[in-house]
């Protein structure tokens, strides 16, 4: 898959992206979020981490390397933490940012030592995909303005850009990220199609206040897109979608 992003003021040019994903629907929604940041670009897919290698070589020797992985650790062929090795033993320096819903410590520590330098752990909102997105940009601003001979405050500084505030990625009181996953999966597994509260509990089984405040959380903060549905008498009544279902409008 290739896509193309206008680089934003002061930008040499959109940093591209190699998404690794197995699971269609995910890597297209995962890309669909790189394509709404300005100065990234999903440049291209890849299913499993024998194609994420064969991709990234290829674009090294197309003169056009990519900038950023975006690396899914349970792959059907080899864990993401082995694609990390291979492309390191192959002079691959691209880097990394880890997609899983592996909370185990050991496995973090694995993915840490391999470079990886943020994890992304499932589910998340668009808010907290892009804000992982734009601290990498602003560490790799800060690598570059620091020049051949670093100075601690400037190597501290760069690297405090990949950290995140804990109050960014903390769901609102009563939300749990299961069931916000559930939800999130399913208007990204749906093409696009809007639901109201009332349909989207009945396809889940919840109750219509529970899936109207997680529809509501989804909507704020834009990984879903809120709207009032015509032609419905009495009250207004809104729907959901994906946001990802308008990434190429």
């Amino acid at each position: 898959m290739q896509t193309a992003n206008t680089p934003g003021p002061g930008t040499l040019h959109p940093l591209r992206v190699l998404v690794v994903d197995d699971e269609p629907d995910t890597a297209a929604a995962h890309a669909a979020f790189v394509n709404r940041i300005e100065g990234f670009t999903a440049a291209a897919v890849a299913g499993n981490g024998q194609q994420a290698l064969s991709l990234l070589a290829d674009a090294v020797q197309a003169g056009e390397p990519f900038d950023l992985v975006l690396l899914d650790m349970t792959l059907p062929d080899l864990h993401g933490i082995d694609v990390a090795k291979r492309m390191r033993g192959r002079g691959l320096t691209t880097d990394i940012i880890a997609i899983t819903a592996v909370r185990d410590l050991a496995v973090v520590r694995s993915a840490v030592a391999t470079g990886i330098t943020q994890y992304l752990i499932k589910p998340f909102t668009f808010a907290v995909f892009a804000e992982k997105l734009e601290n990498h940009r602003r560490f790799i601003a800060s690598m570059r303005s620091t020049g051949p001979d670093a100075s601690q405050a400037a190597l501290d500084t760069a690297f405090s850009a990949l950290r995140t505030s804990s109050a960014s990625t903390t769901l609102p009181k009563g939300l749990i990220p299961e069931t916000l996953a559930q939800i999130s999966e399913h208007l990204n597994a749906s093409a696009g199609t809007a639901f109201s509260a009332t349909e989207l509990a009945d396809q889940l089984g919840m109750s219509r206040v529970t899936a109207r405040r997680y529809l509501e959380h989804l909507a704020e903060s834009k990984a879903a897109v809120k709207q009032p549905r015509h032609g419905t008498r009495g009250r207004p009544e809104y729907e959901y979608r994906a946001a990802s279902a308008f990434s190429g409008r």
